[in-house]
């Protein structure tokens, strides 16, 4: 039977289950490192599509209220 099982494993390779697991004998694993990019993968696709319409001077001048005074 397979069971997956969340972990977090640290930098000098020690793992942390996220649940306790119970087994009747030793087992065999296999892990799979998830590496997490340092933004959302949806923001970095996304960011193009928004900047069309954030870096217009309509935006500009609509949020020039919260911009501070120099």
């Amino acid at each position: 039977m397979l069971k997956s099982i969340e972990a977090i494993i640290e930098k000098d390779g020690e793992v942390h289950l996220k649940e306790p697991v119970c087994l009747a004998s030793p087992c065999r694993a296999i892990v799979t490192i998830i590496e997490e990019p340092s933004a959302p993968e949806t923001a970095l696709l996304s960011e193009e599509a928004l900047a069309e319409d954030w870096n217009r001077p309509e935006e500009d001048e609509a949020w020039s209220h919260l911009q501070q005074a120099q």
